[in-house]
């Protein structure tokens, strides 16, 4: 199982590498300041002590499926193995699960299956996870069904003892989040829908799991 680890754990000076695998979301689509949720709460925890290097990879409509079939040639291709066999760089993975698998209409064991399949590929690695899960439409027949994909993934993610936010409880009905999704051309959010994404990630334990803050 795995564990978050602290800043003590880590060899001095060393760089935190952070990659990060998910949907057009990861990439900030429709933020006009281009930073994205991950861009807000990486920028939150970096600092002189807390060294952190972004490799995000981003696909337009990431399903599950998808990611499980991705992922692993992903994160070697942006692992450095002797860095990470000497502790000067601590490798990370942050995956961004999107709505796509309520759009393809798969099953959610099927759902439950490919994020299982990824996670326990990075356990294999020796790799810690942190999981951010899909957030809210503003179609509410698809969030209701969101809300149960992300409760599915919630649950793999707990077996595993891997930290998971849920977006989809912590937005739903939120003022200030259906108001920047319904002014959006998609749907998807702009500065405030990513701030509000950034604020549950960062209150969600991104920073002891990272082990730059308590």
């Amino acid at each position: 199982m795995q564990t978050a680890s602290t800043s003590s754990d880590r060899v001095p000076d060393s760089r935190i590498r952070i990659i990060a695998l998910g949907d057009e979301l990861l990439a900030g689509i429709g933020d006009a300041r281009a930073l994205g949720w991950l861009g807000r709460a990486v920028a939150s925890e970096q600092g002189a002590a807390n060294r952190i290097d972004v490799f995000a990879s981003a696909l337009p409509g990431e399903s599950s499926a998808g990611l499980a079939g991705r992922w692993d040639e992903e994160v070697r291709l942006r692992m450095d193995q002797s860095a990470q066999s000497d502790g000067s760089i601590d490798h990370r993975v942050v995956l961004a699960l999107g709505r796509a698998d309520v759009d393809s209409g798969s099953s959610l064991a099927r759902s439950r299956l490919n994020l299982a399949k990824v996670l326990d590929g990075l356990e294999r690695l020796r790799i810690p996870a942190f999981v951010v899960g899909p957030p809210p439409s503003r179609d509410p027949g698809i969030t209701a069904s969101v809300r149960e994909l992300s409760g599915a993934f919630e649950d793999v993610c707990s077996r595993r003892r891997i930290p998971y936010v849920d977006t989809v409880r912590g937005l739903v009905g939120h003022e200030q989040w259906e108001s920047d999704v319904s002014r959006s051309p998609g749907d998807h959010p702009g500065q405030t829908g990513y701030g509000l994404m950034a604020w549950l990630v960062l209150h969600g334990g991104f920073g002891t799991w990272l082990g730059t803050s308590s």
